[in-house]
């Protein structure tokens, strides 16, 4: 089997959709020897900033000396990002002998493409004999595949209405289902989030004898800045990589946790953690400058809490761009009237695009959605050429690619660079 051939079974497997259930996924570990067991781990659920913060998270156990697993999703170009052991993506040939030994079990059992791939990565960092796995929720958290971990540090990073067909329509119950990752005894940090999460997560908390460590509790807002102070470390300068104070927030809550569940007072490998985020862990298309001179701005913003991230960051700037255009593309399930009601403003030009997923928008249904909010947009049928098109472009404009990591991990995969800039 050749590493496309195991790729292409894999990835079939999402015709099986998405199960919420640990049935399946528990049977399937118990085969492979529970291997989930053999390492500490970081659970991360949220609805927003779950990416960047496991990335700040692993990049500081790096820098401490940890050999550190990082699970993620989902891929932008290749499917061995979303597993890496110490910023180092998981091979090819573990890939192909894994899906080669277990593809009869697979077939069998009707497993889906996200349990694979949790129990490939909880296989990996056992065999590579990792200190600890920063691991990230798929949907959810409750009935998410990768709830059959006993972690040592949960971290919820945000709370917003999302996936409301399967998690619930109400603040309270996504609350509820993000907080079905904590066990017993668990020591849970939280970041930023609506009252009314706060009180279901406290209150799971108590039920489950565990300590509650929310990030609100150690920021002090000073000189339009944020400063982390905790009973082992000090923050107030925040040299991080990624753009957007939100980003610090996610860096924030990163520290915060390592900082209690290691016990250390060290700022330097902290300092070198989040510094060294990219480098670490690989993490992209958070406000990332994908061209400069004309700007290309790729930002993997999926909702309305997301988007309001960006436009935050982006009206520091936009009025030095002589053009400004938005090439959009997002999946089904997403609250895609509100998403464009927040970024119109702040183009000349929105371009619609399509996904190539079965749960992606269609240009018509995305165009439907513009018409009821009176926009006027036009179509991009080929979004990578769109893109190759604006790099020709008078050098100060700006192009934004945004509203799902899927569209930009096709024009980073078809345009077969990394980042130019």
């Amino acid at each position: 089997m050749t590493i496309d051939e195991g790729l292409n079974k894999l990835f079939s497997l999402h015709s099986f959709g998405v199960k919420l259930g640990l049935e399946n996924i528990t049977s399937f570990l118990n085969i492979l020897g529970n291997p989930q067991h053999k390492f500490k781990t970081f659970h991360i659920a949220g609805s927003n900033g779950k990416g960047s913060t496991a990335a700040f998270t692993a990049s500081i156990l790096k820098e401490f000396g940890y050999r550190t697993g990082l699970y993620t999703s989902p891929h932008f170009i290749k499917f061995n990002e979303r597993i890496k052991v110490n910023g180092i993506e998981i091979p090819d040939q573990y890939v192909v002998d894994f899906i080669s030994e277990y593809e009869q079990i697979i077939d069998k059992t009707g497993l889906t493409f996200f349990e694979v791939t949790t129990a490939l990565a909880f296989k990996f960092f056992a065999d590579q004999k990792v200190d600890y796995a920063v691991i990230e929720t798929g949907l959810g958290g409750r009935l998410d595949a990768t709830n059959v971990l006993n972690p040592g540090a949960v971290i919820i990073t945000s709370i917003s209405l999302e996936h409301t067909a399967i998690l619930g329509d109400t603040i309270e119950q996504i609350a509820s289902e993000k907080a079905g990752i904590l066990k017993n005894n668990s020591i849970v940090f939280t970041g930023i989030i609506p009252t009314e999460a706060d009180q279901v997560i406290e209150k799971k908390c108590i039920q489950t004898g565990s300590d509650l460590f929310r990030l609100e509790d150690y920021l002090t807002q000073k000189h339009n800045t944020i400063e982390l102070y905790t009973e082992e470390i000090e923050i107030d300068e925040w040299n991080i990589p990624l753009k957007g104070d939100y980003q610090k927030n996610n860096a924030a809550l990163a520290v915060l946790a390592v900082s209690k569940i290691l016990d250390e007072n060290d700022f330097n490998p902290v300092q070198a953690g989040l510094r060294n985020v990219i480098k670490n862990t690989g993490i992209n298309g958070r406000y990332e400058y994908f061209h400069r001179d004309p700007d290309i701005i790729f930002d993997s913003a999926h909702n309305p809490e997301s988007v309001l991230h960006f436009v935050s960051e982006f009206k520091k700037d936009y009025r030095k761009y002589k053009h400004r255009t938005l090439l959009f593309g997002a999946m089904k399930d997403k609250a895609i009237k509100q998403m464009l009601l927040h970024l119109a403003e702040y183009f000349d030009e929105t371009a619609l695009t399509h996904v190539n997923n079965e749960r992606a928008c269609t240009i018509e249904e995305l165009k439907s959605i513009a018409d009821e909010l009176n926009l006027i947009v036009t179509s991009a049928d080929d979004h990578t050429l769109f893109v190759r098109n604006f790099l020709n472009s008078n050098p100060g404009n700006c192009l934004v690619v945004l509203g799902s990591m899927y569209l930009l991990g096709e024009i980073k995969t078809s345009l077969q660079v990394d980042k130019i800039a």
